[in-house]
């Protein structure tokens, strides 16, 4: 029996180990890999790292501390969980079933990256897809928005903080929205009608990108804003957690708790902003409510 198992490997999930483990809790990861974090090749805005940090270098060290304080992990998926009897059981895809006394969702976003050639080396380098975490790398650049619909143009709205030099692309060539009509009459940001067959870089650096109709268009960074973007949360529904709509997981502000006792979330799957930086508080804030939530009970 643990004390703790944490579904997901990323940010908040691995913050949350490393305190659990700390207050000499026994302590399951259950990560699947991939995630949010794990695209990302250069953070920007996290204390203490100046020069920037990959998600991959920053979830290999928060691995590596966690299992100073013995922490377990099992590189696999899980695919159910049930609670009876004041405890909780997790499968995972190879049948193995794990009990414990909570649960910590960290179970993340699942992003809606299109199939461009040359896109991934550029994520978190040259093309990004949160405005709050990278807005600032694209000031006074040559920026498109591969994006469609509102979103798109809910993006390029707010893009222009940073840079008015924006071109929109219509990857999906979905009805040109309402609010991308006003911003183009008000601040004529050109709308091009295509999608995007491979992005022009090297080592991560976009040079440009390539339209199916064989047009090139020079630019030195690019947003995504395709919509489609949704917190993974089936194992929360399944259980019963309330869920806002297709969107994330609702907690308690101050103790990141779901409805289900003894059911906690944090990160990208719960209600706050999709940020590193907040996964990271939330993953520490969640373990002292653990903590509290298991000393109520001994």
């Amino acid at each position: 029996m643990y004390d703790c198992i944490v579904i997901g490997g990323g940010i908040a999930g691995l913050q949350c180990s490393i305190m659990l483990g700390r207050y000499r809790r026994k302590v399951l990861i259950i990560d699947a890999g991939g995630g949010r974090s794990s695209l990302c090749r250069q953070y920007n805005n996290i204390l203490g790292f100046p020069e920037g940090i990959s998600g991959e270098e920053l979830r290999k060290d928060g691995w590596l501390q966690a299992a100073r304080y013995s922490v377990e992990r099992k590189e696999t998926m899980a695919v159910s969980l049930s609670q009876e009897s004041g405890s909780f059981e997790v499968e995972t895809r190879e049948g193995v079933r794990y009990k414990s006394r909570t649960v910590l969702l960290a179970t993340g976003v699942e992003d809606n990256l299109p199939d461009i050639a040359g896109l991934f080396p550029c994520l978190g380098r040259s093309i990004y897809v949160c405005p709050d975490c990278d807005g600032y790398e694209i000031t006074n650049k040559k920026t498109v928005v591969i994006g469609s619909g509102d979103a798109g143009a809910r993006m390029a709205e707010t893009l222009m903080y940073w840079t008015k030099d924006l071109i929109v692309i219509d990857h999906l060539s979905k009805e040109i929205s309402p609010v991308f009509e006003e911003l183009s009459r008000m601040e004529a940001i050109p709308v091009i009608q295509g999608k995007v067959d491979q992005i022009e870089q090297k080592d991560g650096i976009m040079a440009g990108l390539k339209l199916d109709s064989g047009r090139v268009l020079r630019a030195e960074k690019a947003f995504l804003a395709l919509g489609g973007s949704r917190p993974v949360t089936a194992l929360a529904e399944k259980l019963g957690a309330i869920v806002k709509g297709s969107g994330p997981v609702m907690t308690d502000t101050r103790t990141t708790a779901t409805n289900i006792e003894g059911l906690f979330a944090a990160g990208d799957v719960s209600i706050h902003s999709q940020l590193a930086t907040v996964a990271m508080g939330e993953g520490a804030q969640a373990a002292i409510w653990i903590q509290k939530w298991l000393r109520k009970r001994e």
